[in-house]
């Protein structure tokens, strides 16, 4: 999977030090974020299923949420934008202030019937830094954006043009709603071929070496079926409680 690295600046340093004692150690004046780094490397070395399982079945975003190829994998913080429907302005205004590293996670409502994204916006989030695209709508230029590689989660492929409304009710910033979980700016968000995930950053080293602990687990599962074991005796299925 994918893993990124985060230039300092003021914003990012801030965004993070506020949710939890991540970017504690990190220096200032144009450095690497060492701590952050390496967490959302340690998120995009574990699935998004065993994510959800370590954080108590929580945190899975919608099923239909899919990403254009399943190549696609992203990890890093939420920086939210909430749009109206067919309308996509917000999401040119989030391109000017989101920080590199960033992934843009959108409630564009059921806008499935609308290209809210397609090439331009793409390469102009490439340009800066933008490390991914969750999308409660369709995109366009499909072929193109699976070229280009910049990992994107959306309900649909849709050509419908959208509208560029001043005084349209939008916002940068705010809580998003998906189905039943709530992200918020700088959540965690974790996207691969199963689908996506998110969870506070402060619970996040938790969590994920939670899941890290489970795949570990699973691997000497893997080594029991190879041997011939079935899974009703692995996860005592036979009788009484089922292994955990």
């Amino acid at each position: 999977m994918a893993t990124y690295i985060f230039r300092i600046d003021d914003l990012v340093v801030a965004k993070l030090s506020n949710r939890d004692n991540i970017a504690q150690n990190l220096y200032r004046g144009g450095g690497y974020m060492s701590e952050a780094e390496g967490l959302f490397r340690r998120a995009s070395g574990v699935g998004t299923a065993s994510l959800h399982e370590a954080a108590k079945r929580r945190g899975a975003l919608p099923w239909s949420l899919k990403p254009l190829s399943p190549q696609m994998a992203v990890a890093g913080p939420a920086f939210t934008v909430r749009s109206p429907l067919g309308d996509n302005l917000w999401l040119h205004r989030a391109l000017e202030q989101a920080a590199a590293g960033d992934i843009l996670v959108v409630d564009a409502g059921n806008g499935s019937g609308f290209g809210y994204w397609g090439e331009v916006m793409a390469r102009a989030a490439l340009a800066r830094g933008i490390a991914g695209l969750v999308l409660s709508g369709g995109v366009r230029d499909s072929a193109r954006l699976i070229e280009l590689g910049l990992p994107t989660f959306c309900l649909s492929v849709a050509i419908q043009g959208t509208g560029k409304n001043f005084a349209g009710d939008g916002a940068l910033g705010e809580p998003v709603r998906f189905g039943d979980v709530l992200v918020r700016q700088n959540d965690l968000i974790v996207g691969d071929a199963d689908g996506l995930f998110t969870i506070p950053i402060a619970e996040a080293p938790a969590v994920i070496a939670e899941a890290e602990r489970r795949e570990i687990e699973e691997s000497a599962i893997f080594a029991r079926l190879a041997a011939g074991e079935l899974t009703l005796d692995i996860y005592g299925l036979r009788n009484g409680e089922p292994k955990s």
